[in-house]
């Protein structure tokens, strides 16, 4: 296929034969797996999947690359869901879905959060993304790269970064480099109210340089920070997920108290 990389897309097609066949090796495909690759492109990678599985399925929002899949594997049991994942149910293929994806670098981030919400029915995924984004996905806290989507994507999944890719591997070559990323569902920590852990979450990373005493001004007190060993004075990233959680479960349990 000689498809035009579409910009409005975030299009770039993964040529690279090692790396295809390194990505494959680390997803280890069953023939009993249900895999759902997103954004499959030109199916470099829907073609070893699709040999070691037998039936799949695909997602994929442009109309035209749609058409070309469906040429190309006219006759295999390779279902294509031309549509924006974005808009897709994935509970509707079913469960224990295996995800598999080179990720349109402009909406990565949306997507991993969509994921996140239908984590139920997913038994791992391997992505590949923007080598920054998945070094904010595994970061530590108090480091450059920790922020709202290390706290949010770790607190349900185990991540372990696999390996970098070059520009070189893609036509066309994007200007930065990407990596592989492996992640399954693991509640990491306890938590009473997932809402209340995203609100002071949101709140603690909307601006980086306040204290925990300000980003949380009117949702946390200081009593609440306190009783969780956490110093007012204290900036969100260098809290800890289980930081978080806790802090999140302290302000629930005053909550509670107070309707009761």
């Amino acid at each position: 296929m000689r498809h035009r990389a579409r910009r409005r897309f975030s299009q770039n097609f993964l040529i690279d034969r090692a790396c295809i066949d390194r990505i494959v090796c680390s997803v280890a495909p069953c023939r009993r797996d249900r895999i759902v690759e997103i954004g499959p492109g030109l199916g470099a990678l829907t073609g070893p999947l699709l040999a070691a599985v037998g039936c799949m399925d695909a997602i994929e929002v442009d109309r035209d690359v749609a058409r070309e899949l469906e040429v190309r594997f006219a006759g295999q049991c390779l279902s294509i869901h031309c549509v924006d994942f974005l808009e897709f149910d994935l509970a509707s293929v079913g469960s224990e879905l295996r995800l598999v994806g080179n990720l349109p670098y402009h909406i990565s981030t949306p997507i991993l959060f969509a994921v996140n919400q239908s984590r139920d029915c997913v038994r791992d995924c391997h992505f590949m993304l923007q080598r920054e984004v998945v070094d904010r996905m595994v970061a530590e806290p108090a480091s450059a790269a920790y922020g709202r989507l290390s706290v949010m994507l770790q607190c349900r999944w185990a991540i372990q970064k696999l390996f970098d890719v070059p520009p070189e591997a893609f036509r066309p070559q994007p200007k930065v480099w990407s990596s592989v990323v492996r992640m399954w569902p693991e509640q990491t920590v306890a938590m009473s109210d997932a809402s209340l852990f995203y609100r002071i979450v949101e709140a603690a990373f909307s601006k980086r340089r306040k204290t925990l005493r300000n980003a949380l001004r009117g949702l946390v007190t200081e009593q609440d920070l306190n009783a969780c060993n956490l110093d007012p004075g204290r900036r969100g990233e260098t809290l800890s997920v289980a930081d978080f959680a806790e802090l999140a479960n302290q302000l629930d349990r005053r909550v509670t108290a107070s309707s009761e």
